[in-house]
């Protein structure tokens, strides 16, 4: 599903226009992204946590001459879903 699909479906199962639904999606993202790169959690109940990830500087190859490179460190984003989630999805 892509972002124009995602939209479609909002406006589908709420009283939402697309436009509408789309400008409510991206407020939902703006302020999800703006929470994680304050360092913030975004917990969201019966859905899952969104919180980030450090992953510390490494050594590698490159894979086109197989020289060692080093990695940099990074933070990455990381979904944690909710019990209700899980339980949903196993159904």
């Amino acid at each position: 599903m892509n972002k124009t699909q995602l939209i479609a479906q909002m406006a589908e199962h709420s009283e939402l226009t697309k436009k509408s639904s789309q400008a409510a999606l991206q407020s939902i993202l703006a302020v999800i992204s703006k929470r994680l790169s304050e360092g913030d959690q975004v917990p969201i109940a019966g859905f899952g946590t969104f919180a980030l990830s450090y992953h510390p500087a490494k050594a590698g190859r490159n894979p086109r001459t197989g020289e060692e490179i080093m990695i940099e460190g990074a933070n990455k984003v990381q979904f944690k879903p909710a019990k209700a989630l899980k339980s949903a999805l196993a159904e």
